[in-house]
């Protein structure tokens, strides 16, 4: 099988800079999102259609981000 639908975003998300990879493998979508800056994979989802891949891979990076800790530079 090869990949269709492809498409690669570059978002923030909650103050975050990330990227927002989307594909179709046969009728499963899948979407995977990844921090810009160290390219670090984080959160990845499947779903019927894109939006609803999109949607929950969304949610699991929203929660996992909001339990980062941020320090401030000196």
């Amino acid at each position: 099988m090869k990949p269709e639908d492809y498409s690669v975003r570059k978002m923030e998300l909650a103050g975050w800079p990330v990227s927002l990879e989307t594909y179709r493998l046969g009728d499963v979508y899948h979407c995977t999102i990844s921090s810009v800056d160290p390219g670090a994979r984080f959160a990845r989802a499947d779903g019927a259609t894109q939006e609803e891949a999109e949607r929950r891979a969304l949610e699991k990076a929203t929660r996992y981000l909001a339990q980062t800790r941020r320090f401030a530079a000196p």
